[in-house]
């Protein structure tokens, strides 16, 4: 018989009960699933992820621990997460298990959860604000769940740029400007496989006139947390100066988003978002089919597009828009976190 010791309370008032792993105390954020069937390292490190609760729906987590190269952000920003059941350590790579990885990390989670009953929840009902807590904290942990305000906009990409620079060993082929709102590692070093030297810029005032002093050949917008709404504006009117340059440009998620909207787009949240590595995504102008790995809660809305932006890939679980191409200002964005897509498109950069 299960012993359950904490509980998973959502803001709508559903609850679900388990046992608490990692550190034992509480977390707030938003709780969203993942259909990911393995990768679960690199999920968790994943800045988008920053401020969310994570539901895995794929119901042995752990079985290979974690190893110390699949990290995707210098340190965790999930705020916890969610399992069926943790598997036992059975890989050679692994340093340490998921458990105590996410206790010394300070990440709180919960498993023994019935995460097929949470996603049917969260699909039927869209993700929401939710908490993780003892049982016999549950009170408490209500309170501060109405109370609870999601941070947004350049508090949060702030917080989960990198730090560090990224340098090539080799002789390269183009010179990239990464505009950083919270881009995965595996990104920046596929970039830098395929040729490109890369230079993270953090998106604070005054960006794009440094962008610009460096004459880049290409400029990618990264992937990050949050609403591409409630960004700054002077991120917007930034972004605005760098299109006018006409260098080539690259959005890649949040990227693609914020592209759009500095062109006159508006973006809508999903009900429960696209996250997984599973997504089926159709490029439009070849019928070429595509299964991508995805983690993004808004898209750009089709009935907003200007009339210099075609549609160049489409999701075929529910149309929406995965990638465009804007006709004048050579930028093609995409909504996936694949880094085939980016392989692809590197001849934007020439």
């Amino acid at each position: 018989m299960v012993m359950y010791d904490a509980i998973l309370a959502l803001q709508d008032g559903r609850c679900f009960p388990g046992i608490a792993i990692g550190k034992k105390s509480r977390c707030i954020g938003e709780v969203c699933f993942t259909t990911s069937m393995t990768g679960y390292q690199h999920i968790i490190t994943d800045p988008s992820f920053a401020n969310q609760i994570i539901t895995f729906t794929f119901p042995h987590i752990g079985n290979i621990g974690i190893n110390s190269q699949d990290n995707e952000g210098e340190k965790i920003f999930a705020s916890g997460i969610v399992v069926r059941a943790l598997s036992p350590i059975s890989h050679p790579s692994s340093y340490i298990s998921i458990n105590d990885w996410l206790e010394e990390n300070d990440i709180v989670g919960i498993s023994e959860v019935d995460t097929r009953a949470l996603t049917r929840h969260l699909r039927d009902n869209g993700s929401q604000n939710g908490i993780i807590c003892s049982l016999d904290k549950l009170d408490c942990a209500l309170k501060e769940l109405k109370n609870y305000r999601f941070e947004d906009g350049v508090e949060i990409t702030d917080k989960v740029s990198l730090n560090n620079q990224f340098s090539c060993d080799f002789n390269f082929k183009y010179s990239i400007a990464i505009i950083d709102f919270g881009i995965k590692a595996g990104i920046a070093l596929r970039l830098m496989e395929l040729g490109c030297a890369v230079e993270l810029i953090k998106p604070v005032k005054g960006f794009a006139q440094k962008v610009l002093n460096m004459k880049p050949d290409g400029i990618v917008l990264s992937n990050g947390p949050g609403d591409p709404e409630k960004i700054a504006d002077y991120v917007l009117s930034e972004l605005n100066i760098i299109i006018k340059s006409r260098i080539p440009i690259f959005g890649v998620c949040m990227g693609h988003q914020l592209l759009a909207i500095a062109l006159g787009a508006k973006t809508i949240r999903m009900i429960s978002g696209h996250r997984g590595s599973n997504h089926p995504v159709r490029e439009i102008s070849s019928g070429r089919i595509e299964i991508t790995s995805q983690n993004h809660g808004f898209v750009v809305d089709s009935e907003s597009l200007p009339n210099n932006i075609e549609v160049s890939h489409i999701s075929l679980f529910d149309d929406s828009i995965e990638g465009w191409v804007h006709q004048v200002q050579a930028m093609h964005t995409i909504c996936l976190n694949v880094l085939l897509i980016i392989l692809n498109c590197t001849n934007e950069f020439s």
